[in-house]
C-alpha cells in the first residue's frame, strides 16, 4: 500500500517535495493556507546560483541542485529556468582575487570581464564596470509559476492540492504524528508529514514541543511597471542595485539579492531602488513602481538549511532554508528518498535540524 505523506506548504520547497515523492509512489496530500505558490516564494528575487561566500560543502550543495532545476525542466512542463547568466562587480575590491580564485578551484564556470566584455553581455547598462565576475550557468525563474507548475504534476500523477486551508497544529499519537489539524478542527492524518511552511516553520513546531531556532530577516523588493522591451539579458549585481527583468518586464530590484530590511520606509526605499536602476539600467527611465514585496527569509538561526526528522519525533520531517530557489530541487528528490526509501543522502548530514545551533 503506498505510503501516505501530508505536506503541508505549497511554495517551491513543498511543490519540490510532493512531487519528488509522487514519482517515489507515495499518496501526496498538499495543505496550504494561501492560493498555492507559497509566501516566501513569490517575495524571491529567484536566482538560481551556488556562489556569495558560502563554505565548499555548501557550495557544491546548491551546485547539485542547478542540476536538478534542469531535470524538473525536462519533467514538467511549465517549469522553464531561464539560465540567462549572471554578473556581478557587487564585491569588495580586496575580496575580489580571491573570490574569482575560490569558485574557479571548485569548479563554478566564472570567468573576469573587463568593460567592453560586460557591455557585450550587458549593452543595456549605461556606464558597464571596468571589472566583472559573469558566470553563464546561472538563471532565473518566475518562482510563483513554477510551483504551481510543479503542484499542477503533482496532481496529475494522482495526488490532492487543498489551498485556502490553514493547519493549525500537528496531530500525534503515542510521541508520533500523525498527520496535522486544520484551522476548522479538520485532522489529516498520513503516515509522514513533511512541513514545508517557511516562516510558519517555527510556530507549527512549537505545537509539539519541538525548538527550531530561525532567524526571520525582511527583504523589500521593487517590481517596476512592465517595460515594453527587454532591457537586460541577465541578473546584475551592481553596488547597492541587484537587477533582472521579468518574463513579463518588470525590472525587479533589491539592495542585495534578498532585499532589504525597509524599517518602515518602504515607499522611500522603493525609490530609492527605482532611481539606481534609472541610473544603471537604458531605457528604464520612463519606469515607475508597479508595487512593492516585503518577504521574510525563512532562514534557520546559523544560515544553513533544516532538513531533516526532529530528534525523538516520529513521523514528521522538516524542510525550511532561505534558499529555497535554488535549493528546491534537490531538496526534493532527497526528502523523497529518504521518506520512500529510507536512505538519508551523505548530502544532507550537516542540515540535520537537531543541530546545536538550532536548538
Amino acid at each position: 500500500m503506498a505510503k501516505k505523506v501530508l505536506v503541508v506548504g505549497a511554495g517551491i520547497v513543498g511543490a519540490s517535495v510532493a512531487w519528488h515523492l509522487a514519482k517515489a509512489g507515495c499518496a501526496i496530500i498538499v495543505v496550504d493556507a494561501g492560493e498555492g505558490g507559497g509566501v516566501a516564494t513569490a517575495h524571491s528575487f529567484a536566482w538560481i546560483n551556488a556562489t556569495w561566500g558560502n563554505p565548499e560543502r555548501y557550495f557544491h550543495f546548491r551546485r547539485r541542485s542547478m542540476a536538478g532545476w534542469r531535470r524538473l525542466e525536462s519533467e514538467i512542463p511549465g517549469v522553464a529556468v531561464n539560465w540567462c547568466g549572471g554578473m556581478t562587480w557587487d564585491i569588495p575590491a580586496e575580496d575580489f582575487d580571491r573570490f574569482e580564485t575560490e569558485h574557479t578551484r571548485w569548479g563554478y564556470g566564472m570567468r573576469r570581464v573587463d568593460n567592453a566584455g560586460a557591455q557585450r553581455i550587458e549593452p543595456g547598462l549605461k556606464t558597464p564596470p571596468d571589472r566583472a565576475l559573469f558566470v553563464a550557468e546561472e538563471g532565473m525563474v518566475e518562482p510563483v509559476e513554477a510551483a504551481r507548475a510543479i503542484l499542477a504534476a503533482v496532481v496529475a500523477a494522482g495526488g490532492k492540492v487543498m489551498t485556502g486551508t490553514r493547519v493549525a497544529s500537528f496531530a500525534t499519537r503515542s510521541g508520533k504524528v500523525i498527520g496535522a489539524t486544520t484551522g476548522d478542527g479538520t485532522l489529516i492524518q498520513a503516515d509522514e508529514t513533511v512541513i514545508a511552511a517557511g516562516t510558519e516553520t517555527q510556530n507549527l513546531l512549537e505545537t509539539i514541543g519541538v525548538r527550531l531556532r530561525m532567524i526571520m530577516s525582511p527583504g523589500l523588493i521593487m517590481h517596476s511597471t512592465v517595460a515594453s522591451e527587454r532591457l537586460l539579458n541577465g541578473l546584475v549585481f551592481a553596488p547597492q542595485c541587484n537587477v533582472r527583468q521579468t518574463r513579463e518586464g518588470r525590472l525587479i530590484a533589491g539592495s542585495d539579492f534578498a532585499g532589504a530590511d525597509p524599517k518602515g520606509e518602504e515607499e522611500r526605499m522603493a525609490r530609492e531602488l527605482l532611481a539606481r536602476v534609472k541610473a544603471l539600467v537604458r531605457g528604464s527611465e520612463s519606469l515607475d513602481i508597479g508595487f512593492i514585496t516585503v518577504g521574510h527569509r525563512p532562514t534557520p538561526a546559523d544560515g544553513f538549511p533544516a532538513i531533516g526528522r526532529p530528534d525523538g519525533v516520529e513521523g514528521l520531517y522538516v524542510t525550511v532554508m532561505h534558499s529555497g530557489v535554488t535549493l528546491a530541487p534537490i531538496v526534493g528528490e532527497l526528502v523523497a528518498r529518504e521518506i520512500a526509501e529510507g536512505f538519508r543522502d551523505p548530502d544532507l548530514a550537516p542540515y540535520h535540524p537537531g543541530r546545536a545551533e538550532l536548538v
